[in-house]
């Protein structure tokens, strides 16, 4: 016995177009929550970025000691 609107045809439908992707799915460390496993095809550049700023943090605060 069917309730409300939906019909059994309807969900079916629903759950056969179901996107396969060629992504890593899940996470490059099992128990953390980020980052996801796509991070590195997403933001290629990252680590040169995150080396470069630590970089310019650094001398800023080196500056600061002197």
């Amino acid at each position: 016995m069917s309730k409300g609107f939906a019909t059994d045809n309807l969900i079916s439908k629903k759950s056969k177009n179901k996107v396969i992707s060629n992504e890593p799915q899940g996470r490059l460390i099992s128990w953390s929550p980020w980052p996801p496993a796509n991070f590195q095809t997403k933001y290629p550049a990252f680590p040169f970025v995150l080396t470069i700023l630590i970089i310019v943090i650094g001398q800023w605060y080196l500056s600061l000691l002197r």
